[in-house]
C-alpha cells in the first residue's frame, strides 16, 4: 500500500505567501500605464513607471491626457557626430509640445535616479531640463545606455542627472530612424511631427 506524504502546514503557508508575493508583483507590473506616441514616421509604445517615479510620471500623463502633445514634434537629435563641444557624449532624441506653445503646468521637482532606481539605459524615457526642478513638457529617449545622465553623471555640471520615468516597449526602430533624420546641428530639419500621444492602458 502506498503512503500519502503530507506537506507540513508551515511549508504550505510559505508556498501560499510566495504565491501572493508573485501575484502582487505581477499585478503591480501590469498596472503601469502604457502610452502610444504616434509620429509621422511610425509608432512608439512606452511604459510609464508611476510606481518608482510618481511625480515625473503624473506630470507627463497630465500633458498626455490634456492632449498637449497633439501636433507636437521631435525637434532634437543628439548623435556622436553632432556634439563636438561636449566632452561627455550622449545619444538621445528629444520631443515636446507644439512649437511656440507655452508650458501648461509649472515645473516639477527633479526625481533623481539615485532615489528612483531608474537608470538611463537603452530605450529609457526621461524629462528634459535646464537646471534642477525646471522640467515641464519636453522629454527624451535614450539610444544605448547613457549613465552620464544618471545622478552623479558628468553630462551636466550640477551632477544631478535627469528624471527617468519610463521605457520604450516597442518602436526603438522608429526612435533610431528619428535620430538618423536630417539635422542642422542637433535640430531636426524638418522636425518629426508627433500626431498624438494617448494612453492605451491605465
Amino acid at each position: 500500500m502506498s503512503r500519502v506524504h503530507r506537506v507540513p502546514r508551515f511549508s504550505l503557508l510559505l508556498l501560499f505567501a510566495a504565491a501572493l508575493t508573485i501575484t502582487a508583483a505581477d499585478s503591480k507590473a501590469q498596472a503601469l500605464p502604457q502610452v502610444v506616441i504616434r509620429t509621422s514616421v511610425g509608432e512608439i509604445i512606452m511604459e510609464v513607471d508611476t510606481v518608482r517615479a510618481p511625480v515625473t510620471s503624473a506630470n507627463f500623463l497630465r500633458y498626455v491626457d490634456g492632449g498637449f502633445y497633439q501636433s507636437g514634434r521631435f525637434h532634437r537629435t543628439v548623435r556622436l557626430d553632432n556634439q563636438p563641444e561636449n566632452a561627455v557624449k550622449i545619444e538621445v532624441i528629444q520631443g515636446g509640445v507644439t512649437p511656440g506653445g507655452a508650458a501648461a503646468f509649472p515645473p516639477i521637482p527633479l526625481e533623481r535616479t539615485n532615489v528612483t532606481g531608474l537608470r538611463h539605459r537603452d530605450g529609457v524615457v526621461s524629462m528634459a531640463r535646464g537646471g534642477p526642478d525646471t522640467a515641464t513638457s519636453d522629454f527624451f529617449i535614450c539610444i544605448g545606455d547613457q549613465p552620464e545622465l544618471d545622478f552623479g553623471g558628468k553630462r551636466n555640471a550640477d551632477g544631478q542627472g535627469f528624471a527617468a520615468f519610463g521605457r520604450v516597449l516597442r518602436g526603438m526602430d522608429i526612435v533610431r530612424r528619428i535620430q538618423a533624420a536630417p539635422a542642422q546641428g542637433q535640430t531636426l530639419q524638418p522636425s518629426i511631427t508627433i500626431e498624438t500621444v494617448v494612453r492605451v492602458s491605465r
